[in-house]
């Protein structure tokens, strides 16, 4: 059976360490949308931080996808259609809030084209601020309280990764069952509804493209591309990945830096058509 779809993360996948997709990577992948493969640009950055990828590898005009929020938003970019879409209900807002306080932890989350936070001094909150080219827009604690009476994508805590190790098991414990919480980056604890994770989103995706999972490639570098990885018919990792994505791909390739997206490409979507 031969692969029809490639699903990326961005950074430190499709991006190299600039957070720019490379010459060689573009033309691989255009060529492979000529031949009516799909792409799918899947990360937890919001819609308006994916859409400049999209519309630099030209998704609309190719039928491509963007999967944002780690799948708690499925895009169709040719139809502007929202697939998919699935927030946190607005009640538990203040819980994920009063939990980052009491572990003493910023966070920040998502208000139309900005970032709502209680710390724009935050080097992780302007890391998020950076990469989606999304202002942050600082609001004190009690005002947050108040004003967040709204459903939002996520909630992101923010700290350094050794001490947000020691966090996560106390937020998972807290919330329970009806919740996903994950670290995307080492600095970056996410708080998602149930059910909403790469791997359960695309799923959904090849039901709505009439595809399996065994027409899909999927390539990742960090532990929020896991699940996708697993779950793909031929799951990637790149040379830079954490270990256990790179344990649990069927195939590594090179780093983001030197075009290891292209050659997944060229290797298993080009090399026989």
């Amino acid at each position: 059976m031969s692969y029809e779809m490639i699903v990326l993360d961005l950074d430190g996948t499709l991006t190299n360490r600039e957070k720019i997709i490379t010459p060689r990577t573009k033309a691989v992948l255009k060529e492979a949308m000529e031949r009516g493969k799909k792409v799918v640009l899947a990360s937890g950055r919001p819609v308006y931080g994916v859409m400049p990828l999209a519309k630099e590898l030209e998704l609309a005009k190719y039928g491509g996808y963007i999967l944002a929020f780690n799948g708690g938003v499925i895009l169709d970019c040719a139809t502007e259609e929202m697939v998919f879409s699935r927030m946190l209900p607005a009640e538990a807002n203040q819980k994920i809030m009063q939990l980052a306080v009491e572990n003493r932890v910023d966070f920040l989350t998502y208000e139309n084209d900005y970032i709502l936070t209680n710390n724009a001094e935050n080097q992780y909150a302007q890391v998020e601020s950076k990469i989606n080219h999304l202002r942050l827009h600082e609001v004190d604690l009690d005002e947050l309280f108040a004003r967040l009476d709204f459903p939002v994508p996520k909630f992101l805590m923010l700290d350094d990764g050794d001490y947000l190790a020691t966090v996560e098991p106390k937020v998972k414990a807290a919330l329970g069952k009806n919740f996903s919480v994950y670290r995307s980056e080492p600095f970056f604890l996410e708080v998602l509804p149930k059910g909403v994770d790469k791997a359960l989103s695309l799923e959904r995706l090849l039901e709505k493209v009439h595809m399996t999972k065994d027409q899909m490639i999927a390539c990742g570098d960090g532990y929020n591309d896991l699940s996708m990885i697993q779950f793909a018919g031929l799951g990637v990792a790149m040379a830079n990945g954490v270990l256990p994505v790179r344990k649990a791909a069927d195939y590594i390739t090179a780093s983001n830096d030197e075009d290891g997206v292209a050659l997944v490409v060229e290797k298993f979507m080009l090399e026989d058509a």
